[in-house]
């Protein structure tokens, strides 16, 4: 059973309409990537992260990253010239098909690299929270108020 029914939570709630779509999102995109290609998720620090995927036989112009709004996507699609080389394969393990791979990123988070190197594709990501938004600390001092002003007021 992969369905989940979260009405009677999100009937009680208001703003998280998000979050009943990514609850949609993540079970369609496991359903449709089947796995492939396979990614590790690491954290590399308090702001930063790095995703990898295994990407074989790809190379860098085959590859796309791209990053709209909150949607990270990374994309293949093997180029031509492989298929057609005159080889003729017994055994042909290392998949070269197009594939699209979506993550939900936080807010503020935003691509601040990517590198190939030896068949893994390196997306390093940062979050990067604006001053505006950040936490501050308010001083707690004391009353620097003057003293109230006495007005003598003559009786008439």
């Amino acid at each position: 059973m992969r369905t989940f029914d979260l009405s009677p939570l999100l009937r009680s709630s208001i703003g998280f309409d998000r979050f009943g779509q990514l609850f949609d999102t993540v079970n369609r995109l496991e359903d449709a990537a089947n796995g492939y290609p396979p990614y590790n998720i690491e954290k590399q620090g308090d702001d930063k992260y790095r995703v990898t995927l295994a990407v074989a036989g790809f190379g860098e112009d085959e590859l796309s990253i791209v990053q709209h709004e909150s949607t990270l996507i990374v994309s293949g699609k093997a180029s031509e010239q492989g298929n057609g080389d005159g080889h003729s394969y017994l055994h042909r393990g290392i998949a070269r098909r197009a594939f699209e791979r979506r993550f939900q990123l936080a807010d503020y988070v935003k691509v601040v690299g990517a590198a190939l190197d030896n068949g893994l594709l390196h997306v390093d990501l940062q979050r990067v929270v604006p001053e505006a938004m950040k936490p501050r600390k308010i001083e707690i001092g004391k009353t620097s108020q003057p003293a109230p002003k006495v007005i003598d007021a003559k009786a008439a």
